[in-house]
This record gives structure tokens, C-alpha cells and sequence, in this order.
């Protein structure tokens, strides 16, 4: 559902005696380390970790591959299900999303061909259903649910990255155990566990991998680490009686290597897009420091920021809003690019009713940007500190206002790369790149 909101012709006062402070580049330093060859890497990977191959011969097994976006998914995918092929499997792919495109069988597997990731470039079968099969119940009547083709098969690779959550702390967060509690159980399983809130979450989502684990269906996993440069840092299969272990491990390891502001006091904070690619919040709150649970760990721990304004939607997040409430404003194009059915999907079966509204929205960036600054309440707008980003996965080259570089010019991990100039919008009001 799509919503041709009417313009906004809301007149404030105050408006015309504000200028935009200017902007100037800034890079932002991390710890670089990748894996350079990641073909190889994987090959490498399974070869060490899997001693007896032979236990694949003429099995069917089932890859998961879910909606987050991970640096040469297609190859890391292909070449899995080569080596599959190589040691005489029959694997194939199941999407492995929960809830997202709407819990859409159809719209998961146009989401997978949007990432590359068919039979044609992996060579193996795209097999996308949301019919489920309960294979067991916690103490608390969460039922768990795997996907129908995954469970029917000879045995699972959980595949995902691990990263820190956007809604919750907890020793697992996002990664292998919540693919196997969430991603495999398709629509019906992400609902279920979603049912009693994000308080206890992490331990949910625990009990159901150990009864999955336990039940033999899992053959090895593969956890993804990314540095803050959006490449691969850490590339592990893990054997099903380490995953749990390995994992929290694995985790404290992203979490250090997340891309923060080196300044975490700001006035505006543009966000270019937000997806559900780049984070399950949209924007990763562990940068932007907005989320919804209302559970510790996240808030001005992370990022004190006064207002945040985000201009649109990711091609890559097929129109889902999720996020987009945790704005304090937007643009109208931005509110009818979102496909309301499929957010509110998405937010329903997280039981994150506030994350389905929708921020205050001006006709254009330029407007949207005025009415930020307009609400500050500074005394000298030009003293306001404003960052500009083109989402939390591109954290490294950032624009930033001259308050903003005074602020953190002694770090010795950020450099001024550019003048500070004038912003400057099209002839509609919108930013353009500079």
C-alpha cells in the first residue's frame, strides 16, 4: 500500500532569518583488517572445520540467506554450494527473512534475485515458501518453527552475519542463533517469538537454537564479521556443537569493530537512506542511537543528538519503512516511497507499534532541513553541529559542520578532507552530492 500523501503547506515563522551553516568532508579512521580472498577463505574455512566430507554425499542441504546486507553474499554463497557440490551434496537455497517483503514467499525470492542471488549465478535451486513445521515448544508456550523445505531437508549451513542487535543487549544478538529462532521460521516463526516483546528476547531466541541444534539438523554454520568499512573482517564455519560459544564471541568482536561518531554530541543528523539491507531498524541504533524497545543500551549511551532528518528509502529495502518513525522529520517523497502494508508487517509481528508511525514531513530536503535547524533552539544557528551521512553502513567519509569538526579536530582518527562550502540543493530543494 502506497499512500500519495498531499504536500505539506504548514507555514512557520522564524524560517527566512536561518541560514544553513556549511559543510565540509571529514574521514573517519576504523580498523581496516579484511580477508582479501574470499573464495579462497571459504574453501579454506570448510576444508579445516569439516574433517569427514563424506557425510554429504547425496544429501540435500539447505543454505539460509536472509535480508541483511553482506559484502559478495553471491559469492560467498556460490562457492559454499560449490564445495557442497564438490564433496557430492545436493544443496539449494531457502530465504531465510522472518517477516520482511511483507512475509511474501514471492517477494522474499525477488528480494534474494535483487541481491544476486538466483539459481543461474549460484547454481543451485531457489526454494522460497513461508509453510513451517514445529519442531518444538519452550517452558514460556513460545512455539519454534522452522522453514518447511530447511527442516524437510538432510541438514541446514546456517549462514548470516553477526552483529550487535538494534533492539536489544544480550551475550547472542543478531547472528546464527537468531536465524535459526527468526530468519528459518518465516512469517509464522518470526511472529511467535516476537510475541512477548523484546524483554527476554535474547534469551528466547537462545532455547530455540539449543532445540534446533539439538534435533541434528543443523550441518555446520558460517558467521560473517564486517569492519567499518562494509567488508569482511572475520569469516568462520562453525560446527554445530560451537556455534553457541563461537558466536558470543564472535559478537564482541563486531561490536568493537562498529562504526561510531567520534563526536557523540550532535545537533542534526542527516541520513541520506535507511533500509532494511543496512539495519532491521532501518538505521543501525547502535550508531544513531534511536530505537523502540526502550531497553538499556542504546540513547544518548550511544549518540546525544537533537534531531535527525532522513531524506528517503534504499532501492534495496523494496519500500520498507521500518525506521523511518524514529526521525524527527523527513521528505514528502521519502513517506510515498514506503509501502505501508509491508512496514506495518514488519512492525506488527515485532510488536513495535511505534515504529510504525511516521515523522512530521516537509515537501522537500530543503524544508525538512529548515525546520531541524528551526527547532533547535540555539541562540546562533551557526554554531548548530551537523553530520551528513549516506546511512550507518557508510560511516567513513562523512560531511560535517564547522562546530561539528571543532568539536573532535584534536582525535588523531578523524581528518578534514575538503573547505567548508555551501550546501546546495536542485531546483526542487534537494541536496545534491558534493
Amino acid at each position: 500500500m502506497f499512500v500519495e500523501f498531499p504536500e505539506n503547506r504548514v507555514v512557520v515563522k522564524g524560517i527566512d532569518g536561518i541560514s544553513i551553516p556549511k559543510m565540509a568532508h571529514m574521514q573517519q579512521t576504523y580498523e581496516n583488517d579484511s580477508i582479501a580472498d574470499i573464495r579462497e577463505h571459504v574453501i579454506s574455512q570448510m576444508e579445516t572445520v569439516i574433517t569427514n566430507p563424506a557425510i554429504f554425499a547425496g544429501k540435500r542441504i539447505a543454505i539460509t540467506v536472509g535480508s541483511r546486507g553482506i559484502p559478495h553474499l553471491p559469492l560467498i554463497a556460490r562457492t559454499i554450494c560449490d564445495k557442497l557440490k564438490n564433496w557430492r551434496a545436493k544443496p539449494f537455497i531457502v530465504p531465510a527473512m522472518g517477516s520482511h517483503c511483507n512475509g511474501s514467499a514471492e517477494r522474499q525470492a525477488a528480494f534474494l534475485r535483487d541481491m544476486g542471488i538466483t539459481e543461474e549465478e549460484i547454481g543451485v535451486p531457489v526454494l522460497s515458501g513461508m509453510e513451517v513445521v514445529q519442531y518444538g515448544t519452550l517452558a514460556d508456550g513460545t512455539r519454534c518453527y522452522c522453514d518447511k523445505y530447511a527442516f524437510e531437508s538432510d541438514g541446514v549451513v546456517v549462514l548470516n552475519k553477526i552483529k550487535p542487535h538494534s533492539e536489544f543487549r544480550a551475550p547472542h544478538e543478531s547472528g546464527l542463533v537468531k536465524m535459526i529462532a527468526i530468519g528459518l521460521g518465516n512469517h509464522v516463526g518470526a511472529s511467535e517469538v516476537h510475541f512477548l516483546g523484546f524483554d527476554g528476547f535474547g534469551d528466547r531466541i537462545l532455547q530455540i537454537a539449543k532445540i534446533f541444534l539439538k534435533a541434528g539438523k543443523c550441518m555446520f554454520g558460517v558467521g560473517v564479521v564486517q569492519n567499518a568499512y562494509d567488508e569482511i573482517s572475520e569469516l568462520e564455519v562453525i560446527l554445530p556443537e560451537n556455534i553457541l560459544t563461537r558466536e558470543a564471541e564472535l559478537l564482541k568482536i563486531a561490536k568493537r569493530r562498529i562504526a561510531t561518531f567520534k563526536g557523540r554530541q550532535m545537533d542534526v543528523l542527516i541520513i541520506d537512506e535507511i533500509g532494511k539491507n543496512i539495519s532491521g531498524a532501518g538505521h543501525d541504533p547502535n550508531i544513531t542511537g534511536r530505537h523502540c524497545s526502550g531497553l538499556p543500551g542504546f540513547g544518548t549511551e550511544v549518540l546525544d543528538v537533537k534531531r535527525i532528518f532522513i531524506r528517503g528509502l534504499s532501492k534495496e529495502s523494496h519500500h520498507n519503512g521500518t525506521g523511518l518513525a524514529l526521525a524527527d522529520v523527513t521528505t514528502l517523497r521519502c513517506v510515498r516511497d514506503v509501502d505501508w502494508d509491508a512496514t506495518w508487517t514488519n512492525m506488527i509481528n515485532a510488536t513495535m507499534i511505534k515504529d510504525a508511525g511516521m515523522p512530521l514531513y516537509m515537501n522537500n530536503d530543503y524544508d525538512a532541513l529548515m525546520i531541524a535547524l528551526r527547532t533547535l533552539n540555539l541562540a546562533d544557528i551557526n554554531q548548530a553541529k551537523i553530520v551528513r551521512i549516506r546511512n550507518t553502513q557508510h560511516m567513513t567519509d562523512i560531511q560535517v559542520s564547522r562546530s561539528y569538526w571543532e568539536s573532535v579536530c584534536n582525535r588523531p582518527d578523524v581528518k578534514l578532507c575538503s573547505g567548508f562550502e555551501t550546501m546546495r540543493f536542485d531546483s526542487a530543494g534537494n541536496l545534491l552530492d558534493s
